[in-house]
């Protein structure tokens, strides 16, 4: 069975929600976490993407840098959807950028900070056809 390639924001050695996130993924058994941006500082994320058997190439140290490796792999090689798991306050500018970029997404809770954060999104997501779970 071919597996969903997932990328996840945040989530880095230590964080319970990015742990939560990929035991949930580990149990249905349908993804497969492929690479992200694991930790704000670099060094960290790299650490991690090591414990966990990722590629240190699709170690990112910014969503920038993920969004524009991951764009110019192959369609099917690259990120289905991106997982973001960072402190609230980030979820609303990663989700946008990764939206306007055509990735799908799973967003920790809160989705966003304000009413009208979560309208944009609402947009970005009927304008790209695109999943915001």
């Amino acid at each position: 069975m071919k597996k969903i390639k997932m990328g996840m924001i945040g989530g880095g050695i230590g964080a319970f929600i990015g742990d939560a996130h990929r035991r949930a993924s580990r149990i249905c058994d349908d993804f497969e976490l492929v690479g992200g941006v694991f930790d704000i500082n670099y060094e960290k994320s790299m650490e991690f993407a090591v414990r966990e058997g990722i590629d240190l190439n699709r170690c990112y140290n910014s969503v920038d840098a993920l969004i524009s490796a991951e764009l110019k792999m192959p369609v099917d090689k690259r990120m289905e959807v991106v997982s973001i798991v960072t402190p609230n306050a980030f979820h609303y500018p990663f989700a946008k950028s990764l939206l306007e970029n055509g990735f799908h997404l799973v967003c920790e809770k809160p989705m966003t900070m304000t009413v009208q954060e979560a309208l944009d999104l609402e947009k970005l997501v009927a304008k790209r056809n695109a999943r915001l779970l």
